[in-house]
This record gives structure tokens, sequence and C-alpha cells, in this order.
């Protein structure tokens, strides 16, 4: 066990390095999180280390990370969420009134359904996910969870009556996996990142099935990349979505695309 503050130090300096030394960017800050994940267990420590120096996601080992300001809860073997999916989750907020109804289609850990829930405490957030253990993590979060593929497994009572759905759907080009960061190949899930040929494949079902769920202005919110968003346009024009607008990060980059459902 870690004695006192000097050994606490020492372990802190040498955790970093060894950070370091592996390439991790944000090394103090991860320190920081496995001394604590650890608990004063030097033999526990050096093997969140170990871990951690292969790519291992560090929410993986020390159980959380952080979306959009609120602690949520990773289960090993579940998709890390990312920020650059904030985005999406703040402008999916701003979208859902304070008595509505939302839909987060492929939950994973449940994130964004977590942030729509705790800013809108008053509406009800449903979630569906086909993987088990991810919607088990996304229980463990406070989530309404059902187990499905895609909107197969909501209750027919919201169809017709959702006003925000968001999905962050698998969307990688089968054949760009192979140029992700070594650690998210070799550890996280490949259904959570392969969106097939031109990585389109999920992101078209999503708005096939949203047509049944949205209300009349209700609106869609994918995330997405690439020229996507143009390779979509058609479809979401022929299936009645209006008021389609892309958002981007700071350095320009396409991260989702938000529009609205009108119905005939």
């Amino acid at each position: 066990m870690v004695a006192d503050g000097t050994d606490a130090s020492g372990a802190l300096r040498r955790t970093v390095a060894a950070l370091q030394k592996a390439g991790c960017v944000a090394a103090r800050d991860e320190a920081v999180e496995l001394l604590a994940a650890a608990r004063g267990d030097r033999g526990a420590l050096r093997e969140l280390v170990a871990r951690r120096c292969t790519g291992e996601p560090l929410a993986w080992l020390v159980g959380w990370t952080r979306f959009c300001g609120e602690r949520v809860r990773v289960r090993p073997g579940v998709y890390v969420p990312r920020p650059q999916s904030e985005q999406l989750a703040d402008e999916a907020l701003a979208r859902l009134p304070r008595r509505g109804l939302a839909v987060d289609l492929c939950t994973g850990s449940g994130a964004i359904a977590v942030v729509l829930g705790r800013g809108r405490p008053d509406a009800r957030v449903l979630a569906t996910e086909i993987d088990p253990l991810a919607a088990a993590c996304a229980r463990d979060n406070g989530v309404e969870v059902f187990v499905g593929d895609m909107a197969a497994a909501l209750p027919d009572e919201v169809r017709g009556r959702v006003d925000v759905v968001t999905a962050v759907v698998p969307y990688v080009p089968s054949d760009e996996l192979r140029l992700l960061p070594r650690d998210v190949v070799t550890f996280e899930p490949k259904r959570a990142l392969d969106g097939g040929v031109d990585g389109t494949d999920l992101l078209r079902r999503a708005i096939l099935e949203s047509v049944g769920l949205l209300r009349s202005g209700g609106s869609l919110l994918l995330e997405l990349g690439g020229s996507e968003a143009d390779l979509l346009a058609l479809l979401l024009a022929e299936r009645g979505y209006r008021d389609v607008r892309r958002l981007v990060d700071e350095e320009g980059d396409l991260r989702g695309l938000v529009c609205r459902r009108c119905c005939p």
C-alpha cells in the first residue's frame, strides 16, 4: 500500500513517465485517474499502467469517462463516448422540450441519453442497443434502454410522438478501419465502428427508422463524417427531412447532421 504523501508523489512521477513513454498525450491527467482507481494498491497500479501502455482505453480501466460534464460509467468492451459527440448531444438537448420525448438509437454506454435525461429531468428519454453488454452499461448510467436492433425494440406507444432522435451509429467505411489509431482497432468493438462500404449503411437505416418515430417537426441528429452528408442528402429529402444543417468542429471538419421531420 502507498504509505504517505512522499510515496504517492513518487508513484505519480513514475506513472506519468511510463505513460509518456507509451505515447499518452495527457499523461499526467491519466496518471491521476489511474492512481485513484488503484486506491493505494501498488500491484493494482502496476497492472493498470501496464494495460494502459498497451493502448487499452482509460475509461475501461477506471470505469468511467467525462462527457458533456457528466460522469458516465463505461464497462470494459463497450465503446467509449468521444468528445466529438458532445456537440451533437448539446444540440439535441437544445431541441428537446422540457416535457418532451427523446430516443437515442445505438446508445452504447448511454452517454447522450444521460446528457438528455439530466438536462431535461421532466422529459422521457429512451434508448436502444443491440449489444447486451452495452445495454447493461447504459442501465448502469440510469438509462431506460431496450435491447434490440435500432428502433425495433421500442414500445409502439412512442411511435410518431418523438421530439428528438439521436444516433451515433457505426459510420467508418470498412476499408478505412485500418487507418484508425492502433489502440482503437485493437481494443474497441468493431461492430461499433464499421459502417459498411461507404460508411452509410447504419446511417441510412437510422434515417428510415426515425421516420416512424418522429412527430411532425421533430429533430433527427446523426453523427457522421467525410462526405457522408452528401451521400445521404437525397434520402433525407425523399423521406421528408428539411432544415438540414451540418455540425462542424473548430477545424471545420464535419461531425454531424441535424434536420427536422416534416410530415406531408
